[in-house]
């Protein structure tokens, strides 16, 4: 794996298409972030960050079916890849190793 790093926003968008599985698509996205997060997030937003870690490798597309709902407009559906899926393993490992490393009386205000 090469030394591939995440943003904060890349990691919480990474994760989310994890979480969607299979299902994930901009509007999903967005939804997901939103409601599990509190936190408002742009289409554009997504869409840059979705190109940015399909370009990295992390995460790749591919047209659903079109849909009436959609006007006959196919869904572009975003999942991870193998790499990406090792990059966030990696990063919460690291995470964890650094909070596990706070000593117990840091937090005792």
């Amino acid at each position: 794996m090469n030394k591939a790093t995440l943003g904060e926003f890349e990691e919480i968008v990474l994760l989310v298409v994890a979480i969607l599985n299979g299902d994930a698509y901009s509007v999903t996205i967005i939804s997901e972030i939103e409601e599990r997060l509190d936190r408002n997030v742009s289409l554009g937003a997504i869409q840059t960050v979705l190109k940015r870690l399909e370009k990295k490798g992390l995460l790749k597309s591919d047209l659903g079916d079109a849909t009436n709902e959609r006007g006959g407009k196919r869904k572009r559906l975003y999942e991870i890849t193998a790499e990406g899926q090792e990059l966030l393993d990696l990063t919460k490992a690291q995470r964890n190793s650094l909070w596990n490393a706070i000593p117990k009386l840091s937090f005792n205000f």
